[in-house]
């Protein structure tokens, strides 16, 4: 099989980058349930049918654009701080995190990924392998740095400590019940450490 042209290549990248770039402009203006491929296709100047030849849903698009914007933001990798001090590195790691949360742009595609990811069990799967599990994996690891130096119980479930970090901001995110602040994120912060020192 014949290897495709350097300007092949690059009209299909630009193409991709078009179309990851509608997506995310519209997320800002439509509600999700109002996000078509269509809608999408024309934004971007392509053809339907060059969006199904790389993604199977709107939903994948949508996690495509998240992973766009983690790999433009982080470049490479996943890697939380280690200063020595777990405190310290975890509130960083938590005030960016409401950061994001607390920002329309980072809000309205992951929102949108949450309604699709109920609906889609092979979008879900996508989801923890391309997302989740590297995220939680580089919290994970941290966590056991600071488990051999004894800043964490030595019987600690580190699976439980994340969750019990993440779960109560993935809450109020969710239902909009109070602010997404630096102060919310220090108390998550001390509130488990305190049950897992």
């Amino acid at each position: 099989m014949a290897s495709q042209s350097p300007t092949h290549t690059r009209r299909r990248e630009r193409s991709r980058v078009a179309i990851l770039d509608a997506t995310r402009d519209l997320l800002g203006e439509v509600p999700y349930a109002k996000l078509t491929i269509e809608s999408i296709a024309a934004r971007a100047g392509v053809g339907k049918q060059t969006i199904y030849r790389w993604w199977e849903s709107k939903g994948a698009v949508v996690l495509d654009v998240l992973l766009a914007a983690g790999e433009s933001a982080e470049g490479t990798g996943i890697e939380l701080p280690d200063s020595g001090d777990l405190a310290t590195d975890l509130r960083v790691v938590l005030r960016a995190t409401t950061a994001e949360f607390a920002d329309p742009s980072f809000s309205a595609p992951i929102r949108a990924l949450m309604i699709e990811i109920i609906a889609d069990p092979a979008l879900a799967a996508l989801y923890r392998e391309k997302l989740q599990q590297p995220t939680h994996h580089a919290i994970r690891t941290r966590l056991r740095s600071a488990q051999d130096a004894g800043q964490l119980r030595p019987d600690a479930d580190l699976d439980l400590v994340i969750d019990m970090l993440y779960a109560p901001l993935t809450q109020r995110w969710l239902l909009h019940t109070s602010a997404l602040d630096d102060a919310f994120a220090d108390a998550l912060v001390d509130g488990v450490l305190r049950g897992f020192a």
